[in-house]
C-alpha cells in the first residue's frame, strides 16, 4: 500500500504539553452530519405525528407528564454511559442526536406500524388472550423492536460510515438509539400506570424502580450486540458485509430480548443469576474494546512517528488515558483546554483513518482525510508550541 506520508513534517517536534497555546478554531460543518440532521428532523416530525397521539391516548395528559419526568432518569443513566464510552474517539454530536431521535421517535413509529402486520401474519389464532399476550411479549416485541431500532444503525453505517468504523462506534450508536427507544417506551409504561391508579402511588414507583433503576440498560445491551457486530464488519469498509452484519446482528439482540421478556414471575431470581452477569460481561467486554482502541492508536501513531510526524512523547501522551489526562490537566492550568482537546481528537481520528486504509478500500478518500488531518495537526501543534 502506498505510504500516506510522502512529505513528513519536522522531526524536531516538542511535546505538546510543554508550551502555552492559544485557542483553537471552530470545527467546520460536515455535509454528512448536516444531511442526517435534516433527514432525522423530518423523520422525527413525521414519527411524532403518529407516536404522540398514541402516547396520549394510552396515558392521558397527566400520565404523559409524570411518565415523561420519570423516564428522564433511565435516559440520563444510559446517556452518561454513552458519554463515558465515547470519550476516546468522540462521535459527531449531530450523529448522536440523530441516533437518539431515531430511537425515541422513528423506531417507535416503525414498531407501531409493523406490529399489527406482524401479528396478523404470525400471531396465534383463536381467542386465547394469554397466548396472544405471551406471543406479543416474547416473539413480536423482540423481532419488531430490534429490527426497528437497528434500522437506525444501518442508516448510519451506510450514510456516515466514516464515523462508524469500529466496534466501539457500533456500541455507542446502538446504546444511544436504545436509550431513545426506552425513553419513549417508559413514558408509555409509566404514564399508563399513573392513568390506571390516578396517582403517583406505590405501584408507579415500583414500576419506575424495575424499569428505570434496576434495568436501564436492558434495551441498550440487546441492540448493543447488533452494533458490536456491525462495528466489527465496518472495519472491512465493505457495504455488503455491513448489511450482512446487520442481519446477523439481529439474532443475538432478538434472543436476549426474548429471554428478558420471558422471565415473568421469576424476574428477580433470573435477573440476579442471568441478566446481571450479562450486564457485567458487557461492561468487561467494553473495557477490553477500549484497551484495543488504545493499542490501535499507539500502533498507528507510532507509524507516523517513525516518519517524523510525532515525537515518542506525543505518542505516549495520545495513546494512553493517563497521558491524555495529564495533558488536559496541564492545558487547564494555562487556559488552553479546548486546543488540547482538538489536538487529541485530530490525532485519534488520524490513527483510525490510517486503520481504515488497511481495508484496501476507498484509499483515495482515506488519503484525502489523512492529508486534511495532518494539516490540522500541524496547525494545532504550531498553536500549541508558539
Amino acid at each position: 500500500m502506498q505510504q500516506p506520508w510522502n512529505n513528513p513534517g519536522t522531526t524536531q517536534l516538542q511535546p505538546v504539553w510543554t508550551q502555552p497555546l492559544p485557542a483553537a478554531a471552530e470545527k467546520p460543518l460536515n455535509a454528512t452530519t448536516l444531511i442526517l440532521s435534516i433527514g432525522g428532523g423530518v423523520l422525527a416530525f413525521a414519527s411524532l405525528v403518529l407516536v404522540l397521539p398514541f402516547l396520549l391516548r394510552n396515558t392521558g395528559s397527566s400520565g404523559f407528564f409524570y411518565g415523561f419526568l420519570a423516564s428522564l432518569v433511565p435516559l440520563a443513566v444510559v446517556l452518561v454511559a454513552v458519554y463515558l464510552m465515547d470519550r476516546w474517539e468522540p462521535e459527531p454530536k449531530r450523529l448522536l442526536v440523530f441516533a437518539l431521535v431515531w430511537g425515541a421517535t422513528v423506531s417507535i413509529a416503525t414498531t407501531t406500524l409493523i406490529q399489527p402486520v406482524f401479528m396478523a401474519l404470525f400471531g396465534p389464532r383463536g381467542g386465547n388472550k394469554s397466548e396472544y399476550l405471551n406471543f406479543l411479549a416474547t416473539v413480536e416485541a423482540p423481532v419488531v423492536e430490534e429490527f426497528s431500532k437497528s434500522l437506525g444503525l444501518l442508516v448510519l453505517i451506510l450514510v456516515a460510515r466514516k464515523y462508524f468504523d469500529g466496534p466501539v462506534d457500533g456500541v455507542v450508536f446502538a446504546f444511544t438509539i436504545a436509550a431513545g427507544f426506552a425513553f419513549t417506551e417508559n413514558i408509555l409504561y409509566f404514564g399508563r400506570q399513573y392513568a390506571e391508579s390516578a396517582t403517583v402511588g406505590p405501584d408507579f414507583w415500583v414500576l419506575v424502580f424495575m424499569r428505570g433503576i434496576l434495568s436501564p440498560f436492558a434495551h441498550a445491551i440487546f441492540t448493543g450486540t447488533t452494533g458490536l457486530l456491525m462495528g466489527l464488519a465496518a472495519r472491512r469498509w465493505n457495504t455488503a458485509l455491513s448489511v450482512a452484519a446487520f442481519v446477523v446482528g439481529l439474532i443475538p439482540a432478538m434472543f436476549l430480548h426474548n429471554r428478558w421478556n420471558s422471565m415473568g414471575e421469576d424476574f428477580l431470581w433470573l435477573y440476579l443469576v442471568v441478566q446481571f452477569p450479562i450486564f457485567v460481561a458487557a461492561v468487561v467486554g467494553f473495557i477490553l474494546l477500549r484497551v484495543h482502541e488504545s493499542k490501535l492508536t499507539r500502533k498507528r501513531l507510532s507509524e507516523y512517528a517513525a516518519a517524523g510526524w510525532f515525537t515518542p512523547q506525543e505518542v505516549q501522551m495520545l495513546a494512553t488515558g493517563a497521558g491524555r489526562k495529564a495533558a488536559r490537566r496541564w492545558s487547564q492550568t494555562v487556559g488552553r483546554s479546548e486546543p488540547m482537546k482538538a489536538f487529541i481528537r485530530a490525532a485519534t481520528s488520524l490513527a483510525f483513518t490510517r486503520q481504515r486504509m488497511y481495508s484496501g478500500r476507498s484509499i483515495n478518500e482515506h488519503q484525502r482525510d489523512e492529508q486534511r488531518l495532518l494539516e490540522q495537526i500541524t496547525v494545532l501543534r504550531a498553536a500549541v508550541v508558539n
